[in-house]
């Protein structure tokens, strides 16, 4: 069995506690017991993170494309070989079941891997000059230290992303990872410093996160922000960076519509919706939500999605035939509670789950609403928990129309055997992302964001990379 370690902060390549000792406690979702406790970054802390990275652009801009990308890729292999000694970590802090966390921790090494591929293909070109004499080049340059802000839910897929788009483009970074889940991030950066990451380049702190953004963002050392979290914070976060001009990506909150056709695979749209929504107990940005089913297929199909989610096995992740663990906070098992009695008060059917799971721990049943009334909280306000949500629908207009009726735009699913259809749902849903027919989101060679208050900017494909790097023309006479 694998220890749970206490976090430090990772400044100027090497692990220490916070200048004034300050440290927060790091507590176990599945028992509510104190496994832990990681390091607090004051202001102090921030100026030698600052520092570091400035310096380690500094090193990093000259190394090549090519030794960028040798040693990320050795980071890479080091995840894949300690993926039995990072993933219990995750499940302690986290909750999600351990098979989850091995799966996001092997895949963390294939989104390395592709960046590290990024970067000797940052191209610039060459522009046909109007003068016999002239040469006219366009390069591209990494933009400089980066300030990124992760999230719990994915505490090693989310940062990986920022942190390997920075290195791969030249940038040096400084990452405020989730308190709540601290030891797997830090397990990520300790592989990119054994791989050969030079000291300053990547810098990890931990504190209040108000405290962390209001520093950084304004700081002139910080030339670009990039944050995951929820539409409200990233909406304050974009504002101050706007103020001072910094360049930001924005991945935000979702409340995905998924459409199931009268003339779909019912019984493939059920298997995999239902895996997707109680994935990490539905805490996914990219979790479908808003369940819009055919009205002649209706009843049938909330029946059958009803029976996966009493199917799933609910309890500590590191148990033997968990499916689904518990959420990572108890203000997240209050919020359910809250929406689902306002549904029910509203006239939705409650048709399985619905009500927390024992008094240890933050465990709440697979919850499975029918016929929820647009008035209920949770058809306007992202769940972000295992809670899905249905209603029929009877002509194609009116199903776009509520598609598309929320701010939110990040990801979308429809099942359905018309090519017809298909192509309608994908030209007329207004979505960052949308998979038709099976679970196509977030491998690393594909574009990963959002539209309209989902946030903008890719963390995925080719297009994540962009970003980190700005354009320079270059005229020579």
């Amino acid at each position: 069995m694998v220890s749970y370690p206490d976090t430090q902060l990772f400044i100027d390549g090497q692990w220490g506690p916070a200048a004034a000792g300050g440290a927060l406690p790091v507590v176990n979702p599945s028992t509510g017991e104190r496994i832990g406790s990681l390091a607090r970054a004051e202001v102090a802390d921030l100026d030698r993170a600052l520092a570091a990275a400035e310096r380690g652009f500094q090193v990093w801009r000259r190394t090549s494309a090519f030794e960028r990308a040798k040693i990320m890729r050795r980071a890479a292999a080091l995840m894949r070989e300690r993926v039995e000694q990072i993933a219990p970590l995750m499940t302690m802090e986290q909750g999600k079941p351990l098979a989850e966390a091995r799966i996001e921790t092997a895949l963390s090494a294939d989104i390395i891997d592709w960046l590290a591929g990024e970067a000797p293909r940052a191209y610039g070109r060459v522009i046909p000059p109007r003068a016999e004499h002239v040469m006219q080049t366009v390069v591209r340059e990494p933009v400089g230290p980066v300030a990124a802000f992760a999230p719990w839910n994915f505490p090693i897929n989310q940062i990986v992303r920022k942190i390997s788009a920075a290195l791969a483009a030249g940038c040096s970074i400084i990452a405020k990872g989730p308190e709540e889940t601290p030891a797997s991030p830090a397990a990520l950066v300790q592989a990119f410093h054994d791989a050969g990451v030079p000291p300053g380049v990547i810098n990890l702190v931990y504190g209040d996160p108000a405290t962390i953004s209001s520093y950084l963002i304004p700081h002139p050392v910080i030339r670009k922000i990039t944050f995951t979290g929820s539409t409200a914070v990233g909406k304050k976060l974009a504002g101050l960076a706007g103020e001072h001009m910094k360049r930001v990506t924005m991945e935000l909150g979702g409340h995905a519509p998924a459409i199931v056709f009268e003339d779909a695979d019912l019984d493939k749209a059920v298997t995999l919706l239902a895996a997707s929504k109680f994935r990490n107990a539905g805490q996914v940005c990219v979790s479908p939500t808003r369940f819009l089913v055919q009205e002649s297929v209706y009843d049938r199909f909330v029946e059958d999605f009803a029976a996966a989610a009493r199917a799933i096995k609910v309890g500590d992740g590191l148990a033997e035939g968990t499916t689904m663990g518990p959420l990572a906070n108890a203000r997240r098992v209050q919020a359910m509670e809250a929406l689902v009695q306002d549904s029910v008060q509203k006239g939705a059917q409650l048709v399985a789950g619905g009500q927390r799971i024992g008094n240890a721990g933050n465990f709440f049943q697979p919850t499975v609403l029918s016929r929820v009334p647009l008035d209920a909280r949770c058809m306007t306000e992202e769940p972000f928990g295992p809670v899905a949500l249905f209603r029929p629908f009877s002509k194609m207009d009116d199903l776009i129309a509520e598609a598309n009726r929320l701010p939110y735009g990040l990801a979308a699913y429809a099942y359905t055997r018309s090519a017809e259809t298909a192509h309608a749902v994908s030209t007329r849903v207004e979505s960052g992302m949308i998979s038709i027919n099976h679970a196509g989101l977030g491998v690393p060679e594909t574009p990963f964001g959002g539209i309209k208050d989902s946030g903008y900017g890719s963390e995925g494909g080719s297009e994540a990379i962009d970003a980190y790097l700005i354009t320079k023309f270059v005229t020579q006479a």
